[in-house]
């Protein structure tokens, strides 16, 4: 699976997941940050790029991927980071990031519209 990290996501996470082996690329590394970049569109080029947006913003990105199912505009997933996992370890986002691509099955890809919430 691939993964692009949200602006709010420290940039930091995407070097210590490559480290584990996950296509993980943050918005930072990619000159995609802010207003420039609204989240609806951050959202389409991750869908673009077959990528899971990984954010914190969990509502704005609950309402997009309603307004996106609506409307037949397809993505490949939204991962939320809750607050529980701090922004300030990006090692702990990764290895639970690991961990959800590690709890799917092998051969299933990203799912189009899903919500899904990491976990410790």
């Amino acid at each position: 699976m691939r993964y692009l990290l949200d602006e709010d996501v420290n940039p930091a996470v995407s070097e210590a997941a490559r480290a584990m082996a996950l296509d993980v690329v943050s918005v930072h590394e990619i000159e995609r940050t802010g207003v420039a970049f609204p989240d609806d569109a951050q959202l389409r080029f991750a869908a673009a790029e077959e990528r899971v947006m990984v954010t914190r913003n969990r509502d704005d990105f609950i309402r997009l991927t309603r307004e996106f199912f609506q409307a037949g505009e397809p993505h490949f997933g939204v991962l939320v980071i809750p607050h529980t996992l701090p922004n300030k370890d990006p090692g702990r986002i990764a290895r639970a990031l690991r961990r959800w691509q590690d709890g799917r099955p092998v051969d299933e890809g990203p799912e189009p519209y899903i919500i899904d919430f990491l976990r410790e």
